[in-house]
């Protein structure tokens, strides 16, 4: 999953805050992010939702660690082979039933190429996952963004939900924030997929304040375990209920989404001791 590219009307293009401040127009406010704990959002409760691409004959101890109980894991994004490949993987159902057996959703990965995807090649990607590892979402990689794109996208999102249980999610993965009119029919919107040099001065469009945190998630790479409890306030000032941070780079071509980070252990730790949402 590459980093997005900046679009005027995602909002992904906003000026960046100040380097000694950090300023967030979610709600209306601006000005330095606290220290200390994040701010309570109410109702709200930090999850996180992992990216793990990495097959599981490439990643065993990871996907092994997703299957531990305990983890306040909101869902896991899986891809077998740029999708779900031409049969089913054996290996990989295997892998997906122990964490299903965790209580994890899994969601099949699908790249919507920014909308340039064919309506019918989307499908037929979202049957086979449905098909062959009952999945319980989707996770729409390199989703649209613009104004002009929202009907398109609103069908296929329809179709893709018509393909899946009851409770089923789908979660549009622009990794920027796409025009608003895309909250309206997304089951949850990752706003946020890059590094965290970029992270850790970004801003939020104002419209974002009209929705609850668990309509949106952040996910952020090359972010060292020193600046873990940094990562944490920057997702809660800007109402983000699912995050996911890890330590892998996107140096050299790698992939940062293809295993848990070196520090998973300790970031479930502090998300667990969190304060409870004030309601």
């Amino acid at each position: 999953m590459s980093d997005p590219p900046v679009s005027d009307l995602s909002g992904a293009g906003a000026p960046r805050a100040d380097p000694s401040r950090f300023h967030s127009v979610r709600g209306g406010r601006s000005g330095a992010a606290p220290d200390g704990p994040a701010p309570a959002v109410p109702g709200a409760r930090t999850g996180f939702g992992v990216p793990l691409f990495a097959h599981p004959l490439v990643a065993p101890a990871e996907w092994a660690e997703l299957a531990r109980p305990g983890a306040p894991v909101d869902w896991a994004a899986f891809d077998v082979s740029s999708g779900p490949g031409s049969r089913a993987d054996a290996l990989c159902a295997e892998a997906l039933t122990r964490v299903r057996e965790n209580a994890v959703p899994l969601l099949g990965r699908l790249d919507a190429v920014y909308g340039t995807r064919p309506y019918g090649e989307l499908v037929a990607d979202a049957s086979r996952y449905r098909d062959w590892y009952q999945v319980d979402g989707f996770y729409v990689d390199r989703a649209p963004t613009l104004r002009a794109e929202v009907a398109q996208c609103r069908r296929a999102t329809a179709t893709l939900r018509a393909l899946l249980p009851e409770g089923g999610r789908v979660v549009l993965a622009p990794g920027a924030h796409p025009y608003p009119g895309y909250a309206e029919f997304a089951d949850q919107l990752v706003v946020f997929a890059g590094p965290w040099t970029r992270y850790r001065w970004s801003e939020v469009p104002a419209w974002t304040a009209e929705y609850p945190p668990g309509r949106f998630a952040h996910l952020v790479h090359g972010l060292p375990a020193t600046h873990l409890d940094a990562a944490l306030r920057v997702a809660r000032w800007q109402g983000a209920g699912t995050v996911y941070m890890t330590d892998r780079t996107d140096r050299d071509g790698a992939d940062p989404w293809a295993g848990l980070p070196g520090y998973w252990n300790e970031a479930v730790r502090r998300v667990r001791e969190e304060p409870p949402p004030s309601m």
